[in-house]
């Protein structure tokens, strides 16, 4: 997988040219090596993509994510087949056992729990808060019976944003968030894929109609991430800027740390999911799993 992050906003043609990304502004243009490309970003509803290109964005499992008219991420472009053990993975996916999957889900839970009162220390936010909050982690059954991840993040967005916020409202915090939380699942998803599996499948969320179960199981611990810089930067803002979105796209090109070092954003979720997969798939102890921190670093 490549490192740079491409955000298109201006833009009449896109084209491959000799594994090149080829961007062709009025008499411009501009070719970037697509072995070098992790995330695609194309913020333009009147750009025209090749075939050749798309074909050659799949082959090098390029997180291509494609917006539309109000600017938010609306498709993503994936390969059909990401991995030459794709067939035996997706039969040991089908095959991971119920109780394996409850408690991962369970550690999962208290994990992105933890990384929210992290985001809830370094702002400065109610310690009494952050002590609710740790005894929700503490109460975590085996599945979430208790629901321990919705009440924790009701109370956390609330001392975080306020009182009066409510998700999925239609106001720029929102928006962010969903921006955010877009790029980071379109990026996990691109990496399942490479590592020969499929993201329909998950461990928790079970949608039929959703072809992301997996990566939205593997996003919640880094929700946070996106939570704090939401918090720090939009606050005060009525609409999603184009600023807003090239840095929230840039947070994939950060570092945080997992295991103990410091890692790219693509690496830890690699060794993320590296860890969870061996743990669904009998090879490693639930304590073996690694989980990633919320706070971002630059390269």
């Amino acid at each position: 997988m490549g490192y740079r992050v491409i955000y298109i906003e201006k833009c009449e043609y896109l084209r491959l040219y000799l594994d090149n990304l080829k961007v062709e502004v009025k008499k411009d243009t501009l070719l970037i090596p697509i072995s070098d490309i992790q995330i695609l970003v194309i913020d333009n509803y009147q750009s025209n993509l090749s075939v050749p290109l798309i074909n050659k964005l799949t082959d090098y499992n390029v997180c291509t994510i494609i917006c539309g008219v109000d600017h938010l991420p609306k498709s993503y472009i994936l390969p059909m087949n990401g991995h030459f053990s794709s067939s035996g993975n997706l039969a040991k996916q089908i095959c991971w056992n119920q109780e394996r999957k409850d408690k991962i889900h369970a550690r999962i839970v208290q994990m992105k729990i933890l990384n929210q009162i992290e985001i809830l220390k370094i702002n400065n936010k109610d310690f009494d808060v952050e002590k609710k909050l740790y005894e929700f982690v503490d109460s975590v059954e085996i599945g979430d019976k208790t629901n321990r991840e919705g009440l924790a993040a009701k109370m956390y967005f609330k001392e975080l944003f306020g009182h009066d916020f409510v998700r999925f409202e239609e106001d720029v915090v929102n928006a962010g968030l969903n921006y955010g939380y877009a790029i980071f699942r379109s990026l996990i998803t691109s990496i399942i894929v490479a590592k020969g599996y499929i993201a329909n499948i998950g461990i928790f969320h079970k949608g039929k109609q959703n072809m992301f179960n997996l990566s939205d199981d593997i996003i919640e611990v880094f929700r946070p991430i996106v939570d704090d810089y939401v918090y720090n930067n939009m606050m005060e803002d009525i609409i999603l800027k184009q600023e807003h979105r090239e840095e929230l796209i840039q947070l994939t090109n950060k570092k945080i740390s997992i295991d103990g070092r410091k890692q790219t954003v693509a690496n830890a979720i690699s060794f993320y999911l590296d860890s969870i997969f061996n743990y669904l798939n009998n090879q490693a102890d639930l304590n073996q799993v690694l989980y990633p921190l919320p706070i971002i670093y630059d390269l």
